[in-house]
Parts: structure tokens; C-alpha cells; sequence
């Protein structure tokens, strides 16, 4: 069975933590990754250097990524995005349509501390904006 996971919460919600457990997880058949829009701002030696104004490239970013994996066939593919609003999950529940993956969407509602330093009226934001 090919899988989507789409993992969604506010910054410090435990996103990525839980993308790196299922990524890690040895339970999962064939090859597996994971994709976030961070991944744009983080360069070869692992420097994270979000920029607001590049936001909208890096959601492309993860879309594009997701097609190719899916053209490609791999079993597993984990999106850690906010994923705040509903629309925002749609290309993605698309593509899977399209490529004959499952999706699980897992939201996440811990609050750890941040990994990027969000601000916490940012958090705030994204909390009350969040749908479900």
C-alpha cells in the first residue's frame, strides 16, 4: 500500500519529531521520506534561513517533491507542514488521489519549544487560525 502521511500542527506541535519516528520506524516497508517546506530554508550544511517572502516557493517546493516521489512510485512520503487551513491540505489529498496513495493526516498538538525560534505571538496565530 502506498501512504501519504500529512502531518500538521503549530510551530512546536512535534511535527517534524513524529515525521522523523515514522521515517526511522523499521515497520515501514521499502524506501520512505520526508518532505517540509523547511527543508527550502535549510541549506547543504544544515542552516536554517527562513525568509517570509520565499514562503509561497517553499510550499511549491514540497509539492513538487511529493509528484516526483509519487511518479516515482515510493511506498511512503511524509509532508510536516502547519497545514493550518483545510486548502492547504488539498493538492495534497489530490496528488494522492492521482498516484493511488492512502492518506493519514495526523495532527499534532503538543508545545514543545520550537526548533526555528517562532515567535511565540506567530504560534498564537497559527493556533487560532488552525482548522480541523
Amino acid at each position: 500500500m502506498k501512504t501519504l502521511y500529512l502531518i500538521r500542527g503549530a510551530s512546536g506541535s512535534g511535527k517534524s519529531t513524529l515525521a522523523e519516528l515514522i521515517f526511522n520506524s523499521s515497520s515501514l516497508p521499502g524506501d520512505v521520506t520526508k518532505i517540509s517546506a523547511d527543508d527550502y530554508f535549510t541549506d547543504e550544511l544544515g542552516r536554517y534561513n527562513f525568509n517570509a517572502n520565499n514562503l509561497a516557493a517553499a510550499h511549491k517546493y514540497c509539492q513538487d517533491r511529493c509528484v516526483y516521489e509519487m511518479s516515482h512510485g515510493l511506498p511512503t512520503i511524509i509532508i510536516h507542514n502547519t497545514f493550518t487551513r483545510q486548502w492547504e491540505l488539498q493538492p495534497y489529498r489530490d496528488l494522492a488521489a492521482q498516484y493511488g496513495y492512502t492518506v493519514f493526516e495526523i495532527i499534532c498538538n503538543n508545545k514543545f519549544q520550537n526548533v526555528h525560534n517562532v515567535p511565540a505571538d506567530a504560534v498564537n496565530k497559527q493556533r487560532e487560525r488552525f482548522e480541523h
